[in-house]
C-alpha cells in the first residue's frame, strides 16, 4: 500500500495547505498518483505551541474539515515536531505519535549540529519505547560536517527521504546509500500546496525501484500498534 508518510495536507494548520480546497486538491493529486495510505504531518514547534492537548484539538478540528473528502484507504495523523532543547521532557509528547503506530516522526533544527539533539533523539525513543523517524535527512548535508552525518545516519531511526531528493546528484548519493545500507527508510513527499511544493509520487516512482518503495511501505506495518 503506497503510503505517504510525510505530507502538510491538512488545511489552515501550518504553512501546508491553506484551505480545504487546496487540501482536498492535494489529496487527489496524490491519489491520482497512486498513494493509497495517507499519513498527516502538520508541524508542532513546542516554543509556538500552548501544549500537546491543544494541539490535538487544532489538529482534530482542521482534519474534520475535510476528512469526509479524502480519498484514501487509510488516513491517520501524526506530526513532524521540532527537536528542540527539552522537547523530550515536554508533557503529552508521546501523543504526538502517528496515530496507530510507534512512530513518531522528528525534525533537526536548521542549524549546526549538537550533542543534546541526538540526546534528545534517544529520549523519546526509550522513554515513550517509540519508533523515531527523521525527516528529510538528506537536507543536512549543508549543515552538517561529514562526522556530523554520520552520528545522524547511526542513530537507531527510520530515515525519512523527501522524493525530491532523487532530484539532486549530491543528495541522491545520501539516499542511495542509505537504501543499500539502511534496512529502516520511508520516503514522503513533504507536500505543501499544488504548486511549488506538490505531491511528487509520480516523480519517486520513475526514479526509485519498485522494492525500496515496498520496503518503505512496510516501515508502517512493522510499528503498527492497532
Amino acid at each position: 500500500m503506497l503510503t505517504e508518510y510525510h505530507c502538510h495536507i491538512l488545511p489552515g494548520i501550518d504553512d501546508g495547505a491553506g484551505d480545504t480546497g487546496q487540501s482536498v486538491a492535494m489529496a487527489e493529486m496524490m491519489k491520482a498518483q497512486g498513494v493509497e495510505r495517507l499519513i498527516a504531518t502538520p508541524h508542532f514547534y513546542a516554543h509556538r505551541e500552548k501544549g500537546v492537548e491543544a494541539f490535538l484539538e487544532k489538529r482534530k478540528a482542521a482534519y474534520e474539515l475535510i476528512k469526509d473528502s479524502l480519498p484514501f484507504s487509510e488516513v491517520h495523523l501524526g506530526a513532524e515536531i521540532a527537536i528542540e532543547h527539552g522537547i523530550s521532557e515536554l508533557s503529552g509528547i508521546e501523543k504526538l505519535a502517528v496515530e496507530g503506530t510507534r512512530i513518531i516522526l522528528l525534525e533537526l533544527p536548521y542549524a549546526p549540529y549538537a550533542r543534546w539533539m541526538s540526546e534528545e533523539i534517544h529520549n523519546i525513543a526509550t522513554e515513550y519505547k517509540l519508533r523515531v523517524m527523521l525527516a528529510h535527512v538528506h537536507r543536512y548535508l549543508e549543515y552538517y560536517s561529514k562526522e556530523e552525518m554520520e552520528t545522524i545516519l547511526s542513530a537507531n531511526a527510520i530515515m525519512q527521504i523527501n522524493n525530491e531528493a532523487f532530484r539532486s546528484w549530491k543528495e541522491k548519493r545520501l539516499v542511495k546509500r542509505i537504501i543499500s545500507g539502511h534496512e529502516c527508510f520511508a520516503f514522503g513527499s513533504d507536500a505543501h500546496n499544488t504548486s511549488t511544493r506538490k505531491p511528487n509520487w509520480d516523480m519517486l516512482q520513475k526514479k526509485a525501484k519498485t522494492e525500496d518503495i515496498a520496503r518503505s511501505d512496510e516501515m508502517f506495518e512493522e510499528y503498527r500498534t492497532e
